[in-house]
């Protein structure tokens, strides 16, 4: 079965850190971090692949670092400078191989919230 395990949610204060991290169940293509806040749609936040190349949404540049280990299928996300707008639910994303081919799947989201 595939599945995209997240994990590092939680409360934090403005400035504070957290780190988020996503355990993908078979080789992995793109991974990225999505989030979606009360109201808004869902928007990338973050995107690495395989290479090591990373796209990151202006809102977030400076403050979050996207990486991954390709041995053990794994994307984290660093998030420093933590702000109120930064509350969302936060959804791991990866184009994992199955059965010859690359599907897209989603884990199932972990909270962010970011609030005195």
């Amino acid at each position: 079965q595939v599945q995209l395990v997240e994990s590092g949610g939680g409360l934090v204060q403005p400035g504070g850190s957290l780190r988020l991290s996503c355990a993908a169940s078979g080789t992995t293509f793109s991974m990225a971090w999505y989030r979606q806040a009360p109201g808004k749609q869902r928007e990338l936040v973050a995107a690495i692949t395989r290479g090591g190349s990373t796209n990151y949404a202006d809102s977030v540049k400076g403050r979050l670092t996207i990486s991954r280990n390709n041995a053990k299928n794994t994307v984290n996300l660093q998030m420093n400078s933590l702000k109120p707008e930064d509350t969302a639910v936060y959804y791991c994303n990866a184009a994992i191989l199955v059965g010859g081919s690359y599907g897209n799947y989603w884990g199932q989201g972990t909270q962010v919230t970011v609030s005195s």
